[in-house]
């Protein structure tokens, strides 16, 4: 049986994308049932594994031009709420959060947050020693998406992206400096069950900005969809 199945790795079988997993056994992406389609085996339209068979795969391109301004300033405020694109990461993601005075409710100074990617409980306060304990994590790297796509858009572009709520967490500062600009094949959080909707969001960043995937990321991203085959991607926040 192992054998019959390690033959049509990366062949279409019924239809459905197989895909190598990290283990070197292969698995049929989206081969659970469906809860529309009960006993087919037919990948569920808005799950994050039809999502990623979508994606373009590639090699990286060079980090020739690369430069964080080249995604424009850090913070701005895209949605013209008067608050800057942090700001507003903050306030959806931490509880009990207190405002700077004469703000208008703009300038988080304070709140108790849950870091997604450990579990762990922060109390994030502002200040200039203090402030790094919880930063803004883009899911998808900056770095990273210069190398799959991005340097070829206009700067209009490249600013909403990393202002797009749909691609910010606010996260543990000691673990976002540790991830850097990896993808999926070479970091995750070390909390394992946010492994299915820390993947899902990275795909549906990459399908909405048509950013490809690389094969190593690609078999790591499918091989944690193996544990959530019906996880469905995070909906955009600005509606599209």
């Amino acid at each position: 049986m192992y054998g019959l199945r390690a033959r049509v790795a990366g062949m279409v079988v019924g239809g459905v994308v197989t895909a190598t997993a990290l283990t070197g056994c292969t698995a049929v992406i989206g081969a659970e049932p469906s809860p529309d389609e009960p006993g087919t085996g037919r990948v569920v339209a808005g799950t994050a594994v039809k999502a990623l068979q979508g994606l373009d795969v590639k090699g990286r391109a060079p980090m020739t031009g690369y430069d964080r301004d080249e995604f424009g300033p850090a913070w701005a405020d895209v949605d013209r709420n008067g608050c800057d694109t942090r700001n507003d990461i903050l306030k959806r993601d931490l509880e009990g959060e207190r405002f700077r005075a004469g703000t208008r409710d703009c300038v988080v100074i304070s709140g108790t947050f849950r870091d997604p990617y450990s579990d762990r409980v922060i109390d994030f306060v502002r200040g200039q020693h203090t402030s790094t304990a919880v930063q803004i994590d883009h899911v998808v790297a900056l770095a990273d998406a210069w190398q799959k796509g991005a340097q070829r858009w206009s700067a209009d572009r490249r600013k909403e992206f990393a202002n797009d709520p749909l691609n910010l967490l606010a996260v543990d500062g000691a673990l976002n400096n540790r991830k850097q600009a990896s993808d999926a094949a070479s970091w995750l959080p070390p909390r394992k069950g946010y492994r299915c909707p820390y993947v899902a969001r990275q795909i549906a960043v990459k399908e909405k900005y048509d950013l490809w995937v690389t094969s190593a990321e690609r078999e790591a991203m499918a091989a944690i969809l193996r544990d959530c085959p019906k996880e469905r991607l995070p909906v955009s926040e600005q509606g599209e």
